[in-house]
């Protein structure tokens, strides 16, 4: 189990960048059964999963950042991604978020060791954060597509919560043209005795980004987890 755990946060943390690289609904709670266990999601404000759209487009999407091993629960793109995607225009897919948990794991009940390994084996995947809040400075000393631990922003009982940012190349092979960098949030977290993963993923420009992914990662969470307390 610990060696099966290892790989799957190996899995969750590395697809970071992948939907950048390829280049009006509102949030509802609905329930997912995994095994015998129902639990309540949501997006927050601003997004709305995309799953009742019966997309393919949008469901490949969706399976290009997380590996065929983890089923998807949740693919949540911006309301203005979704209306230009309704209207047949191309959506930036600038932010988005994704809820998957392990296959494997869906119907068997994850004890809090185990969990705790997994959380443990995922942080230590990374890494030391960066050593200060210049990340672009951090990530620039980085190669492209390397998956680089920027902040720890929450280690608890039930949840791991950590700040990764990616530095890919120019869009354009051009020596003015700047590299592109995004952020994304990974939450492990321990819910029913389910493991499930959480992430919230923006292109990175400058702080403001950085601000909005932290606080969103934590405000999401949180009502996840008071929608799963009721």
């Amino acid at each position: 189990m610990r060696t099966q755990l290892k790989l799957l946060a190996k899995t969750w943390l590395v697809a970071a960048s992948a939907l950048f690289a390829v280049g009006q609904a509102s949030a509802a709670a609905f329930l997912v059964e995994l095994g015998t266990v129902r639990v309540a999601l949501d997006a927050p404000a601003g997004f709305a999963d995309t799953g009742f759209t019966g997309s393919p487009r949008l469901r490949e999407l969706a399976e290009k950042v997380t590996s065929a091993s983890n089923r998807i629960l949740l693919f949540a793109i911006t309301d203005a991604d979704l209306r230009s995607f309704t209207r047949g225009d191309r959506p930036e897919f600038r932010r988005y978020l994704l809820v998957v948990t392990p296959r494997s794991l869906e119907r068997e009940w994850v004890s809090g060791s185990q969990f705790r390994t997994f959380a443990e084996d995922s942080l230590s995947a990374l890494g030391k954060p960066a050593p200060d809040a210049n990340y672009q400075k951090h990530l620039d000393a980085q190669p492209f597509g390397q998956p680089t631990l920027l902040a720890e922003l929450r280690k608890e009982r039930e949840i791991v919560s950590v700040l990764v940012g990616v530095r890919l190349p120019p869009k354009k092979k051009d020596d003015d043209e700047k590299s592109q960098y995004v952020l994304s949030t990974t939450s492990l977290l321990w819910l029913r005795g389910k493991a499930l993963s959480f992430s919230v993923h923006t292109a990175y420009e400058g702080q403001a980004d950085a601000d909005w992914i932290v606080y969103t990662e934590r405000r999401w969470i949180d009502d996840i987890k008071g929608l799963n307390s009721r």
